[in-house]
């Protein structure tokens, strides 16, 4: 069963709230890792070899 796009109603336009939006390289200075504090917490924001983000607390 082949299902296409046009299969489905047109959704009324719905506008969505701003969200922030960061570019990791940024937040790791070029690199692979930042620290993110939250609080009095930190978190460890690790970008992988395969491109993936991982965070840790």
């Amino acid at each position: 069963m082949n299902i296409s796009p046009s299969d489905f109603p047109s959704l009324p336009h719905v506008r969505l709230p701003q969200v922030p939006v960061h570019d990791a390289t940024s937040l790791t200075a070029g690199g692979n890792q930042a620290l993110i504090a939250l609080g009095d917490q930190l978190y460890n924001l690790r970008i992988t070899r395969a491109g993936k983000l991982i965070l840790t607390k």
